[in-house]
Formats: C-alpha cells, sequence, structure tokens
C-alpha cells in the first residue's frame, strides 16, 4: 500500500508591510520553525540514502516572497535578533536565579546558527534548495492558486482561471517545470451549477466546476476532504472533533449509493471537454493522529509549548505540560525527552499505517494520503520535522507500507472510478463557512463588484501598450484582494483590524487603477506612477500578460 505525505505551504504577501507581528516577522518565523529545517531533515535524509518523497506544495505568494530579495534582508535580520536574545538569555536567567534554563538558552543558540549557517550555505535561497531536491526525484513539488484565493466563492470564472493560471506560470518560472498537482486552497471545491451564495450575489447562471479550470490550467490532480468524497465525516481544519473510530469504516455515497466511497482510493473527475482530473482524499484516520488538538501527537505534555515565549527575543523555553494547563503553570522544556516522543510517535504512525494497510487486503491501488500544513511541523510543533524524518526512516527500514510521491502514485495506478464529489472545504463545519458568515460578507460584496469592473476593463486594456503597466498592476491588486487568508483572519478574530485594513488598501488601489483603465484611454505620466507606487509594495508576479490572455478565454491555455 502507498503513502502520500503532501506539505501545503503557504502565507499572504507581507513583504512591505510592516514586521511584527503580521509582517516580515510572520513569513521569517515560518522559515526559520519550518522551511530550513526541513531543507536540512530532506538533505540529511538524501546523505543517509533514506527515501523521502515528501508531495511539497509552496504557493505562488509564498514562492515569491522567499525568493525576493528583500526576504533575505528581512531574515538575516531577524536570526540576529534572535542570536541576540540567545546571548542575553544566560546572564540574566544567572541573575535570576533561573540557571536550569541556560541550557535551554544554549540549545537555542547553537540551533539557530546552524540554521543560519544552512540558509548562507544556498546563498539564502530556499525555492532554488527545493528546486533542487525535485530535480534529484527527491520530493515533488505542486502548485496553487496565485494567492491562494477561496474560489468556490470568486465571482466571475475569469477569476477562478486567472488564480490558477498565474499558479502554473509561476511554478514554470520558479521551479523550471509545470506543476502535475494543485492544491485547492483550503480544499475547497465548487462543482458545476447555479452559483448563489448570498441572496444579493451577482446572477451568473450555470457556472462550470473547478475541476474544468483545473484542467485548463494543466493540473492533474488536487486534494480534497474525506466526506467531500463521503469517504468519512468533516474533521475541519484542526480536527477538532477529536479522534473518531466511526471513521474507520468508509461511508456511502450519497450522490451514488451502489458504491462505496473509500478514503484509500483515488478517483477521476470528467471534464465537460474530454479528459478529466484525478482526486486524492485526505485520510481522516491517519491526519487526525497527528492534527487533532486533543488526541494528536502534538499534545503530548513532553513537546514544545507554542504559546508561550520569553520577551524581548520571542525564544520558548517551556513545555506542554497538559493541554489544560495554564500558560504560568507550564514546566521546562527538556529537548532530549521531547526528541525522543517524537521518535516513539512516529514509529506509533508508523503501526498506524501498517494496521490501515492490513485492512484493506492485497493492494489494489490503495493510498493513504495525509495532507497537512506545512508550518504544522516545525512552526506549531518543534518536535514535527523530526517525527516526518524518523517516519520516513522507519517506513524504509519496513518495507512495507510503501512512501511515494502523489504523482508516482498517479502513475502506477491510474484511478479507474469516476467520481461526483459534494461542494465542501476541509474548514470548521466542512462547508465555506469559515470564509462566507455575517463577518466577512461585506468582504465579498465589495470583491464581487471589483471583480466585474477588472474583467470588464481587462479585455480592451490587453490591447493598448501604454496600459499595460497599469493593467498588470491592477491584475495584482484583485490577486492579492482574492487572498482567502484575510476571510479566515477576520472570522478567527486573531488580527481583525490587520486582515479588514489589507482587504481594504488592494481593494482601494484596485479601484483607483481600474479608474486610469476606464477611461480608454492612454494613462499617461500619472496612471504608471500611481501603477508603480503601488507596485514597490506588491511586486510579485512579475509577468501577468501570458495568463490574463489565457483567462480571458473559456478554454484557459
Amino acid at each position: 500500500m502507498d503513502f502520500v505525505l503532501t506539505l501545503h505551504s503557504h502565507l499572504p504577501w507581507v513583504l512591505h508591510h510592516g514586521r511584527w507581528p503580521h509582517g516580515s516577522d510572520w513569513l521569517c518565523e515560518a522559515a526559520v520553525d519550518t522551511y530550513l529545517p526541513l531543507l536540512v531533515a530532506l538533505e540529511t535524509l538524501e546523505r543517509a540514502r533514506v527515501d523521502a518523497p515528501v508531495t511539497l506544495g509552496i504557493t505562488p505568494v509564498l514562492a515569491n516572497q522567499l525568493c525576493h530579495p528583500a526576504f533575505r534582508v528581512e531574515l538575516e535580520a531577524f536570526l540576529g535578533q534572535r542570536l541576540e536574545a540567545c546571548d542575553e538569555a544566560v546572564p540574566q536567567f544567572r541573575a535570576a536565579g533561573e540557571d536550569h534554563f541556560i541550557p535551554l538558552a544554549r540549545f537555542w543558540r547553537q540551533h539557530l546558527r546552524r540554521l543560519h549557517r544552512r540558509f548562507r550555505a544556498i546563498d539564502g535561497d530556499l525555492v532554488g534548495a527545493f528546486r533542487t531536491l525535485a530535480a534529484r526525484g527527491r520530493i515533488e513539488l505542486t502548485s496553487s492558486a496565485a494567492t491562494h484565493g477561496f474560489l468556490p466563492l470568486l465571482g466571475r470564472d475569469e477569476s477562478i482561471r486567472f488564480q490558477l493560471l498565474v499558479g502554473q506560470h509561476e511554478h514554470r518560472r520558479l521551479f523550471g517545470g509545470s506543476a502535475a498537482g494543485c492544491w485547492v486552497p483550503e480544499c475547497a471545491y465548487r462543482g458545476s451549477g447555479p452559483w448563489a451564495p448570498l441572496p444579493d450575489a451577482p446572477v451568473r447562471g450555470v457556472r462550470q466546476g473547478l475541476e474544468e479550470a483545473l484542467q485548463q490550467a494543466g493540473f492533474e490532480y488536487f486534494h480534497v476532504d474525506a466526506h467531500m468524497a463521503s469517504a468519512g465525516r468533516s474533521l475541519g481544519l484542526y480536527g477538532e472533533t477529536g479522534f473518531v473510530e466511526g471513521m474507520r469504516e468508509p461511508a456511502l455515497d450519497p450522490l451514488d449509493h451502489e458504491h462505496p466511497r473509500s478514503p484509500y482510493k483515488t478517483y477521476r473527475i470528467p471534464c465537460a471537454d474530454g479528459g478529466g482530473i484525478s482526486v486524492l482524499v485526505r485520510d481522516p484516520l491517519a491526519t487526525t493522529r497527528v492534527w487533532s488538538r486533543h488526541q494528536g501527537y502534538p499534545g503530548d505534555g513532553g513537546y514544545l509549548e507554542f504559546h508561550k515565549s520569553r520577551w524581548p527575543g520571542g525564544l520558548r523555553f517551556w513545555r506542554v505540560t497538559g493541554l489544560d494547563v495554564d500558560l504560568g503553570a507550564k514546566r521546562p522544556w527538556d529537548p532530549n525527552v521531547a526528541r525522543a516522543r517524537a521518535h516513539r510517535d512516529a514509529s506509533g504512525f508508523r503501526e498506524l499505517l501498517a494496521s490501515l494497510a492490513g485492512r484493506t487486503g492485497p493492494s489494489g491501488g490503495e493510498v493513504i494520503v495525509a495532507p497537512f500544513d506545512t508550518e504544522l511541523f516545525g512552526h506549531w510543533w518543534f518536535e514535527g520535522v523530526d517525527f516526518v524524518a524518523d517516519l520516513y526512516r522507519l517506513l524504509t527500514r519496513d518495507g512495507g507500507v510503501q512512501p511515494v510521491t502523489a504523482s508516482r502514485h498517479l502513475a502506477g495506478h491510474p484511478p479507474t472510478q469516476t467520481i461526483r464529489l459534494a461542494d465542501g472545504s476541509w474548514g470548521a463545519n466542512g462547508d465555506w463557512t469559515m470564509w462566507l458568515n455575517p463577518e466577512t460578507e461585506w468582504t465579498w460584496r465589495r470583491l464581487w463588484a471589483l471583480e466585474d469592473r477588472f474583467w470588464n476593463a481587462a479585455g480592451p486594456a490587453l490591447g493598448r501598450d501604454p496600459a499595460a503597466e497599469v493593467l498588470e498592476q491592477a491584475a495584482r491588486e484583485l490577486l492579492l484582494a482574492q487572498s482567502s487568508d484575510w476571510q479566515f483572519i477576520i472570522t478567527t478574530g486573531a488580527a481583525t483590524d490587520y486582515a479588514e485594513r489589507r482587504f481594504r488598501e488592494h481593494c482601494d488601489a484596485l479601484e483607483r487603477l481600474l479608474t486610469v483603465l476606464e477611461t480608454g484611454e492612454d494613462p499617461g505620466e500619472d496612471g504608471r506612477r500611481l501603477a508603480a507606487g503601488f507596485r514597490e509594495r506588491n511586486d510579485l508576479f512579475p509577468d501577468l500578460r501570458t495568463p490574463l490572455i489565457a483567462a480571458l478565454s473559456p478554454r484557459g491555455r
């Protein structure tokens, strides 16, 4: 039986939008906590001749930031600040009579210096380092929608095509080839048919299903949550429901009562113009064991506590201790104990995979698909990167369950059964309510109106060379306004003011640029200066003309 570990890496555009807490420090934290440690682990496994065929998704908006010159400057400053905090912590702990924390300060200094050396050894080029691993066949790289837009709620099919076409275009530019896989943002799907997410939504008639746009952009497969394929119940974004024994048996698909749907099979969605696209189903059992807040591995009391940091510096010195333990009562962390538990849990997960493989019987193309946000490993769960590395070591040694990339599994076992998916996502409730609710409805109403204005202006503007710079910056602002992050942050309440401000900034910029384009005249020096000013802050996706032309065609490419 095959095992596919898919890691989805994403952050919204934060460069040139401040530092702490939601500016470049957000990006630097993810790089230091997750992307660099993951790279080091994968390179270490390669030297040890251990197969670690991760299917690694990097969204285009994140990839553009990781290869941006400003990121290298910001990360150097970030690491310098963290290392300075390590040095300052030792005398402060000694003066406070907290000598037991001094070894931890030295641990962090050694850990950060090792990552700093690796960052400089690759000349700050994380994108290039992962591209090299993919070129050697060690991992598979996948793409996503340009800025992680919530595709089912975008008001125009052109917008959906544009998000996906830019995603594929940028993947070719940055990684040297087309991506077979697409991480559909939030695993959110909508089939073909009438579209009316709100009573006052624009009337669009019958709209194409997302599979059509995915195929038109050149993608071959994507992931869905189990309940959308009726192979299990909705888990929610972070497995809020906990470990559910009832998920052990696949449910019947309500859309097709004659055929049982299993999370351990891949399926094919046929497309209207021929061909189709493959679907990999998230396995509820495997993902819950890793991701659940309550029964997942990261909740173990010995692991590093994410929510308690020492300021200034942001270093963490405490362990989870217990899920119900107040932050003030957290106990000191022991890296050696935590490392041993990561190995123990990797062994337990290997046993779970073997158990699942044993239930499915002889291999007939079965696969266990476990997709996660990459930032779970290292950032939220510090020991998670070690867990992943140990898991691959154990699987290679056993020779039972076979770790493969998604494309390798599909090449060896092409799906033979077609499926119709239910609309939904991997968010809370399994639907779209994390992104469309009373707190966020206003964002969609504003966005839908701007989409109409943009696409009505885009076609005529493409034929006017003097308008190119203004049109492309308008396209950037549209893509940035469409990021699903803004609605998600508003709904969670984590940083509502920030998300609302960022959404409004991109919408305001788009409106000003559209006002210039809608005159139908040469934007002139003032118009080009306006576009250049916005690009100073939002200078991603250097070539949008090609995907713009394709998005305006119903057949995409």
